[in-house]
């Protein structure tokens, strides 16, 4: 480790970086191939091997030969995690008064509070 300069910590980085930056691109393609459905399953996997043999040969023919598709399936994924997400938060939201009646009623009814404690929980989903 005596010898170990200046430059070859920049050398070291910039390898580095470099072999971030191609497992970056090579996920993005492998994430697509897989999202893509116009591909199918034995095209899929050509695509594949083909990235793990030759990765760098491979990335470039695919974003070559399927560049155009990439960023409408990227916004389609994104379009359809919102509404997942969307449809989620007024799942969780829609809990009204009639809601949290009902489920006071239930414990109630299981014993689990009183009388008294359930016309409270009444009067404040209903307030």
């Amino acid at each position: 480790m005596d010898n170990f300069s200046f430059l070859d910590l920049i050398w070291t980085l910039l390898v580095i970086y470099f072999l971030f930056f191609v497992l970056m691109i090579l996920f993005t393609i492998v994430v697509d191939i897989f999202r893509s459905k116009d591909l199918s399953g034995f095209a899929k996997a050509l695509w594949v091997i083909f990235l793990v043999i030759l990765p760098l040969i491979g990335a470039l023919a695919y974003l070559i030969v399927r560049h155009d598709g990439m960023a409408q399936r990227q916004l389609e994924a994104q379009k359809q995690q919102k509404q997942q997400f969307d449809s989620y938060v007024k799942e969780a939201a829609a809990s009204g008064p009639a809601d949290e009646i009902a489920r006071a009623k239930g414990l109630l009814d299981s014993g689990a509070i009183t009388q008294e404690e359930f016309d409270a929980l009444k009067a404040k989903a209903l307030a």
